[in-house]
């Protein structure tokens, strides 16, 4: 079975990454970028940079209308009520922090925030920090057997003291979609604001946040075929009145004197300085290139791939995979095997995959691992790849027992 991607030749990088690099495989930590991504950053520097929202001049008023209009862009995609909900910052990461920050003002010593035992660090970090500035309880909610948030144990942990749930929508580790809609409907019901970290989940499927209801979403566009350096927030209108700003500079000022300054709503008021401009307008191409696919193609290419790579790795004798994944990944262990002296030869091959903890630590140990290896897919991986894949595992194990 070839399954072959009717979008592979879209990505200049397979023309390019030669010998060294014949078998892409680490698209869960950043994804390539098809040439209308290109085109459109190129096309932005080339045809003359200048700074947004500022400037009278013909340049200034071209760069406004590209950046607002892939704002637009965003918000569509992602079913937003208004472009106004979408703040660009540099990355999931930041979207965090700032969300960490921002709402620093509503907690008081002895409540809680939860956030759930799968967390990758930037779901963590922020909120860890948070509470140890501010005399909080960090709730960390287990998971089940399967890998998913244990619901029973929410329900139980989650309580009136419990002011904000911050949880991933896709684990970067596990693969599993999360019980999103039971868990937002009990962080309302404890009067609780909701945070998604949507960085993996973003990439597979269209999402409906209006229908998601939670407060905030944050996701990179480097994951979603767009540029690096990008990143989102998106915000229900309630949730974003609440935040106060944490960088401070131009843009986001209504008025300032020496002594005092007012600022602007989101979400120009959450995005002081100079904006990644080009990054935003090349994303903008992104979500075009997408919108211009057929999705159920995709996702069924995807499916279908996936169906296969975890097949494959079930045929190795002592591979154990850390949780039966729903979409686009697998993470495994082998019996006997450390995960980086995996990883390096598969490199040598020319195979890239993942090795390591994955900005998952906590998980990691709770799992009583040191790390794993992870393979993840994009709309342009094919069966060619996996083959490849599967022959340099075998030789490399080979090796290494």
């Amino acid at each position: 079975m070839s399954l072959p991607s009717p979008w592979r030749a879209d990505f200049p990088a397979f023309a390019a990454f030669g010998r060294d690099c014949q078998t892409y495989l680490d698209s869960a930590a950043t994804a390539q970028k098809p040439q209308a991504v290109l085109d459109a950053l190129l096309g932005y520097y080339a045809g003359g940079a200048a700074n947004v929202h500022r400037a009278q001049h013909a340049p200034g008023e071209r760069a406004t209308l590209a950046f607002e209009g892939a704002r637009a862009k965003v918000a569509a995609w992602l079913n937003a009520d208004s472009a106004s909900q979408i703040v660009f910052t540099r990355g999931a990461t930041e979207s965090l922090n700032l969300l960490a920050y921002g709402l620093e003002h509503l907690f008081a010593a002895g409540e809680q925030i939860a956030v759930s035992a799968l967390e990758h660090h930037a779901n963590l970090l922020p909120w860890q920090q948070l509470a140890q500035r501010r005399g909080l309880e960090l709730l960390v909610l287990p998971l089940d057997a399967a890998g998913d948030i244990d619901l029973e144990q929410a329900e139980r942990l989650i309580g009136p003291r419990t002011r904000l749930l911050a949880v991933s929508q896709l684990s970067n580790v596990l693969g599993r979609w999360q019980p999103l809609e039971a868990l937002l409907a009990l962080a309302r019901a404890r009067g609780a604001l909701s945070v998604v970290d949507g960085a993996q989940g973003a990439v597979h499927g269209r999402h409906d946040l209006q229908a998601l209801a939670c407060d905030f979403y944050v996701f990179s566009a480097h994951k979603l075929y767009g540029p690096d350096g990008l990143g989102v927030l998106y915000g229900r209108p309630r949730a974003l009145e609440r935040l106060r700003h944490w960088q401070f500079g131009g843009e986001m000022v209504q008025q300032a004197d020496y002594h005092e300054a007012h600022f602007r709503p989101a979400p120009l008021g959450f995005e002081a300085g100079t904006p990644a401009i080009g990054a935003a307008i090349a994303f903008g191409a992104a979500l075009d290139y997408l919108e211009g696919l057929d999705g159920e193609a995709v996702a069924a290419h995807e499916a279908a791939l996936h169906a296969r790579l975890l097949a494959g790795l079930r045929a190795f004798d002592g591979l154990r995979l850390l949780a039966e994944p729903h979409t686009a990944l697998a993470s495994f262990v082998v019996e006997g095997v450390h995960n980086a002296d995996l990883s390096q030869l598969l490199a040598e091959q020319g195979v890239a995959v993942r090795a390591g903890q994955h900005c998952a630590m906590p998980l990691l140990r709770r799992l009583g691992l040191p790390g794993a290896l992870r393979v993840s897919l994009g709309l342009y991986s094919e069966g060619d790849d996996l083959e490849r894949f599967f022959a340099a595992l075998h030789h490399a194990l080979a090796l290494l027992r």
